[in-house]
């Protein structure tokens, strides 16, 4: 029952060559950093990766993304990751985009034994249709697109199929957790991690707080250990490495008390959630 592994390296010694990862978190927040930079140290490559985005401010999956270590994206969001985009659009990278809440949903089924499922997230569009662009060839044309998915109407109401997904391995980042492989996910990294980790077949968790079987109540466990084989314990130091991607600082009125938009206000809040998280 003891799932404690000694290093990043254990850990991730069943991700191979082109292994599919599910992967956790969501911008900087709740993001197995230590565990996507031993996957990159072990030199695997011709990964499939299916998480909600690719990596952002040169960290976490963008690491992999960079080095030119994945093959396929399945996921919801490139936003400002040039290299992602770069790559998409020259034809070296295959993605499949997917609306985010199916992405969620789609996880989840997939952890639950659930093949497929109806949605009318989609329904009218390239999603059901197909025509998507997966891979770009060199001189831009369309080398592979999405096939047309099937859609049924229940009670007056199209819906579109989609399939669960299943992934060899699973990296997630979680607050707690117990060397019974139990979870807890500090809020906003309670995002993606928990999917990510039912949808792997092998499921690595590093915790920034490991904790003796039993110190955790049932109720505060987001996450039963039956969904995860491998825990790693981060140090100190890794548990609080935390980047912000945005800080917002406004500029002091004329009675030196700071004057403050309710975007600025957001944005602060923001960040201070991220670095929390």
């Amino acid at each position: 029952m003891d799932k404690v592994v000694a290093t990043a390296a254990e850990a991730v010694a069943s991700v191979s060559d082109g292994a599919s990862l599910a992967v956790g978190g969501f911008g900087l927040s709740g993001v197995p950093n230590v565990l996507i930079q031993a996957v990159y140290d072990s030199g695997v490559s011709g990964l499939g990766v299916v998480s909600n985005n690719c990596g952002a401010m040169e960290s976490g999956l963008a690491v992999l993304l960079s080095a030119g270590r994945i093959a396929r994206v399945t996921g919801s969001y490139v936003g400002e990751n040039k290299e992602f985009a770069r790559q998409y659009l020259s034809g070296e990278l295959e993605v499949e985009l997917i609306p985010q809440g199916t992405l969620a949903e789609r996880l989840r089924a997939g952890g639950c034994g659930i093949p497929a499922f109806y949605t009318p997230a989609g329904v009218g569009t390239q999603v059901a249709e197909g025509g998507l662009p997966w891979r770009y060839a060199p001189d831009g044309t369309v080398a592979l697109a999405s096939p047309p998915k099937e859609v049924r109407e229940f009670d007056g109401a199209e819906y579109v199929l989609e399939r669960g997904i299943r992934t060899d391995v699973a990296l997630v980042r979680a607050a707690k957790g117990d060397r019974h492989g139990n979870l807890v996910f500090n809020k906003s990294s309670r995002n993606f991690n928990p999917l990510a980790a039912m949808a792997g077949r092998v499921t690595v968790a590093e915790v920034e707080e490991l904790v003796e079987p039993g110190a955790l109540d049932p109720d505060e466990v987001h996450l039963p250990g039956i969904f995860v084989q491998h825990v790693l314990a981060l140090t100190p130091e890794q548990a609080a490495d935390k980047q912000i991607e945005r800080r917002t600082v406004s500029a002091p009125t004329a009675q030196g008390q700071p004057a403050q938009t309710a975007v600025q206000a957001s944005g602060q809040a923001s960040a201070r959630g991220t670095e929390r998280d």
